[in-house]
């Protein structure tokens, strides 16, 4: 489990405010999304002598 998972799963559980968990979950959403697009440009980086 994701350490944002954790943190959403612990506040509902705490607060039983299913909101904060969703919103949490709509930040893990979005890291997992950004990580993808950087790992992207990474793997398009230098692929090509055209390239810069």
């Amino acid at each position: 489990m994701r350490m944002i998972e954790k943190m959403a799963w612990n506040t509902f559980k705490n607060t039983g405010d299913i909101h904060t968990f969703l919103e949490l979950k709509q930040v893990e959403n979005m890291e997992l999304n950004l990580d993808g697009e950087i790992n992207g440009i990474n793997q398009n980086k230098g692929d090509s002598i055209n390239r810069e």
